[in-house]
């Protein structure tokens, strides 16, 4: 048997700790699956007197130098979250010859890149499982398991704080801000949650899955992003009367014209795979041309959940050590592909206008759509609000910049007294 692998936590706080209890429950079959003990060390943290409920053997520092040079520390495990010092602490580390594991979404969506090279030059390893589907086992598959694919798309779930809020919303029948302060008050929203609801978390995260799925290089600048502030319980009810829910997916297509990665609210039909997905959990939906469909699912978040995903990658390292090998899969970014705006991508979509309520204003909003080739499928009419008619609308597939022109002129329309809302439709048999 080896001797023990010295590790390092920079920062101690949900997964951290998460961490630290699954290296201690587990140590035994860890230990057997590495073929050496694997002991934390040092865990850098900011205050020392935050840790009194955490029970670990491990030296506390407050100086990220003395894990940097520390030559018994093989892996520093990087989970404190945010861009600074979390990213230059780990090309530090990086380019000190020691391996280095993260949950960091952040980093790696904008430095991974830089990281990655680092790592290389090195000849060490750079893992970050956790960083997209907390405990969903996603980017190991996508670089290993799903190697002999050309991946078409990834679609998923991928923020559990939105998908808890649009299941209530859903369920529950309960408006925005009511469900967004429960949210805050259990814990799954933040005092400013505009990364969740802003849609901002999961554009990370689809930029990290599209890098790996397609090969090529994608940052959060080509993702567009669009949160779920607009969504009402009106628009839930009516995907309902129609066959749908709506979840903020996150979207990567890769064809003929290149890659196109956004972010945004969907009408989901609810026989889709993910319109079962609700509260908390996270899952992503993935084409293969050789594995076909295949979807991940579970928890993405939590403390333990997450220090699942990193315990793994250090198991990995760990083993790497043990066998004198390292780098085995670093950056899989080789292509050079174009990525394409969403104003050139297609689907149907949800409207629901507020018009004046007169003969011949159906007509003037369909001529108006008409003009700029938007096809109708349905038209709703069903309720007053005060001396308005609410219209609902579902087109044909149609590209978004003709859907753009025709909202443009519907504004200008004097008969149209609000757009409530524009919803794209996916994965929906309307042609």
């Amino acid at each position: 048997m080896m001797s023990a692998i010295s590790i390092a936590l920079l920062g101690c706080g949900t997964v951290g700790t998460g961490v630290i209890k699954v290296l201690e429950k587990n140590a035994h079959s860890i230990e057997k699956k590495v073929g050496a003990p694997i002991v934390v060390k040092k865990v850098l943290v900011r205050n020392p007197d935050k840790l009194r409920n955490v029970a670990t053997n491990a030296t506390i520092v407050t100086s990220f130098d003395e894990i940097l040079n520390d030559p018994e520390i093989k892996i520093v495990a990087e989970l404190m979250g945010g861009e600074t010092p979390a990213k230059d602490y780990m090309l530090a580390a990086l380019k000190a010859g020691k391996h280095v594991v993260t949950a960091n979404k952040d980093v790696v969506a904008k430095h991974g890149r830089e990281l990655f090279e680092a790592a290389e030059s090195s000849h060490v390893d750079f893992l970050f499982e956790a960083s997209v589907g907390g405990g969903i086992p996603i980017i190991r598959p996508l670089k290993q398991c799903l190697a002999a694919n050309q991946i078409s798309e990834i679609m998923g779930i991928v923020n559990g704080t939105t998908n808890y809020m649009l299941t209530k919303m859903t369920n529950e029948h309960m408006d925005y801000n009511d469900v967004l302060a429960e949210a805050q008050a259990k814990g799954y929203a933040e005092s400013d949650p505009t990364a969740d609801v802003g849609g901002f978390d999961a554009a990370r995260k689809i930029a990290i899955l599209a890098s790996i799925g397609f090969g090529a290089r994608v940052t959060l600048d080509d993702v567009y992003t669009e949160g779920i502030t607009n969504i009402t319980i009106e628009d839930i009810e009516y995907a309902r009367e129609l066959g749908f829910v709506i979840k903020l997916l996150a979207i990567a297509k890769h064809d003929d014209r290149g890659i196109n990665v956004r972010v945004h609210p969907a009408f989901l039909p609810c026989t889709h795979p993910l319109a079962a997905v609700n509260d908390v959990f996270n899952a992503i939906f993935v084409k293969g041309d050789a594995v076909g469909e295949t979807m991940f699912y579970g928890r993405g978040a939590g403390e333990l959940p997450t220090a699942s995903a990193v315990t793994a990658d250090i198991i990995d390292v760990a083993r790497d050590i043990r066998h004198n090998v390292s780098s085995r899969i670093l950056c899989t970014c080789f292509e050079q592909t174009h990525i394409y705006p969403v104003t050139k991508t297609e689907s149907p979509y949800y409207i629901r206008l507020l018009v004046e309520d007169k003969p011949g204003v159906l007509a003037a909003i369909a001529g108006a759509f008409g003009a700029q080739q938007v096809s109708l499928h349905s038209v709703i009419q069903k309720r007053k609000v005060e001396h308005c008619t609410e219209l609902v609308l579902l087109t044909y597939r149609v590209s978004n910049e003709n859907i753009r022109l025709a909202m443009n002129t519907l504004l200008g329309m004097s008969v149209v007294s609000k757009v409530g809302n524009v919803i794209r439709v996916e994965a929906a048999q309307i042609s």
